[in-house]
């Protein structure tokens, strides 16, 4: 288990990178194969025959100067390069020191192989590479026979233009699949782009389907995923606003009815009924609406902070909240819905407490927004709770008290459009802390 993880750990995560390593995988490992087989048996083999026939042809040259003498020998020596194609020299009164290290090359082996054979073991020999040539010289009876053999009659010539072939296809077959798996991945790629989009709330109207048929499935069933959302999302705004404005319609008459009996004094507490009643039908109608048809557009949230905590705090005619927000945090949102969002949060951490303080920070992808008062705040176990629509929290503190039950559901509503969402936590301040967290 702990192999496979560590083996994990190197994997690339991308999709582009684990479909090269299945195209390059099984060439590396063929190319490997070959190259064993070539360099480790056909080109051993092949050396050692070749090594042999050289051993063996020292073998004759080596009776022929002790069979010899004289002018005949040289006659030998001189026919003997001319039919093998050796350089042949003759050194007199020369000695080789005997051998004793251990014999490592093919062709040490070969020749020490074949001399045993052909000459005897007490026969002495060297062998030194003489820039692309072989040097064997050997001890005869009188000196020292030194025989240059071309690299080709020893080894197999230029094994490096076999290498050379090998890699090069590789390189082409490698950049063929690059190229193939890039124009395969890159639809995948822009699907993902626009379902994070779609997700954060932000018009993807350019995105078409394109690439493999499967892709091109999965990027359709997107689509249709997509307008089916759009619909529903309309068509419930378009239900609550006819509701909301059918509902208005009576309740202007009653205030038209209630304006003309200023003089009774039973007519104050209808007032308030009904403009609590339009409030709760404004709450309904936001909540329809959600994010509404509103475009993302790019806002610095620290200005978008500090004007809301300022407005609250004005409208509630309360000292001035503690503010921490930088500068340079520049995010695509739907001004509209989050300053609604923010408005919301403030005046409810202004209603409960007498100490408010907002911060606004990024960390990595993420833009986090945290209200906290010192209020009673919410029990832990509640805070689900305080996010259903129409729930009205009965004890302690109750964020809607007074109102429809639906301010956290708006928010949270607009914060999940935006593709984040809204946290509860304990305050340090002693209260409630409500966070939200969105992407960049």
């Amino acid at each position: 288990m702990g192999d496979g993880l560590t083996v994990k750990r190197f994997l690339p995560r991308g999709l582009f990178g684990r479909a090269l390593i299945i195209s390059v995988a099984p060439i590396v490992i063929l190319q490997a194969i070959i190259a064993y087989v070539f360099f480790e048996r056909d080109l051993d083999t092949t050396t050692r025959r070749l090594a042999r026939d050289v051993a063996a042809d020292m073998a004759l040259l080596v009776a022929l100067e002790d069979i010899h003498q004289g002018v005949e020998r040289e006659f030998l020596r001189t026919l003997a390069a001319r039919q093998l194609n050796y350089r042949i020299r003759f050194l007199p009164r020369e000695d080789i020191t005997p051998h004793r290290s251990k014999m490592s090359s093919t062709i040490d082996l070969a020749l020490d192989d074949i001399l045993q054979q052909r000459i005897g073991s007490d026969r002495d020999f060297r062998t030194a590479r003489i820039g692309d040539d072989f040097e064997i010289r050997v001890d005869v009876k009188d000196g020292v026979l030194a025989v240059l053999v071309p690299r080709d009659r020893i080894t197999v010539s230029k094994p490096d233009i076999f290498i050379l072939w090998m890699v090069g296809s590789s390189l082409l077959l490698i950049g063929i699949a690059i190229l193939f798996l890039r124009n395969q991945v890159r639809p995948i790629e822009r699907l993902a782009r626009a379902a994070d989009s779609f997700g954060k709330g932000r018009a993807v109207p350019d995105f078409k389907p394109s690439g493999a048929t499967e892709v091109r499935r999965a990027a359709q069933a997107f689509i249709a995923m997509r307008d089916r959302l759009e619909r529903h999302v309309t068509q419930r705004t378009e239900m609550l606003a006819g509701i909301s404005h059918d509902l208005k319609t009576p309740l202007t008459r009653l205030k038209l009815a209630l304006a003309m009996m200023e003089g009774d004094p039973e007519t104050g507490p209808m007032r308030a009924d009904i403009t609590e009643m339009e409030h709760m039908l404004d709450e309904y109608l936001a909540f329809a609406r959600g994010e509404g048809g509103e475009e993302s557009t790019v806002t610095n949230l620290g200005e978008m902070v500090r004007d809301a905590a300022a407005a609250a705090a004005k409208a509630r005619q309360r000292s001035a909240i503690d503010v921490t927000a930088p500068n340079h945090i520049d995010v695509s949102v739907k001004r509209a819905g989050l300053r609604r969002v923010l408005t919301n949060l403030l005046d409810n951490a202004l209603k409960h407490g007498t100490k408010v303080a907002v911060a606004l920070t990024q960390e990595d992808q993420v833009v986090e927004i945290a209200v906290e008062d010192n209020g009673p705040g919410i029990a832990p176990d509640r805070y689900e709770e305080a996010f259903r629509p129409f729930r009205r929290l009965d004890q302690g503190r109750n964020l809607q008290s007074g109102g429809s039950g639906l301010g956290l559901a708006i928010a949270c509503d607009i914060a999940r459009a935006h593709g984040g969402d809204i946290l509860l936590g304990k305050s340090s301040l002693g209260g409630l802390k409500v966070t939200i967290r969105l992407p960049v």
